[in-house]
């Protein structure tokens, strides 16, 4: 499973740009950016809001065929 991360406001930035391999990785990432950000010190109007998605593009597979 692949996923990616997205921003609400629909644009594209560095970190849209990455797709991860699983939840954890995309998190982390998130957390890194995020996660020293305190609720009494954060100005909610300045930040971007993403989520956490999986990527529904399904892998085509190559089937080999004997003849």
């Amino acid at each position: 499973m692949i996923y990616k991360i997205v921003r609400i406001d629909g644009k594209k930035d560095d970190v849209t740009s990455q797709s991860f391999s699983n939840f954890a990785d995309a998190y982390d990432l998130l957390d890194e950016i995020y996660g020293d950000i305190c609720c009494s010190d954060a100005d909610y109007g300045d930040i971007i809001y993403y989520d956490i998605i999986e990527n529904k593009k399904k892998e085509k597979k190559i089937r080999k065929t004997t003849r």
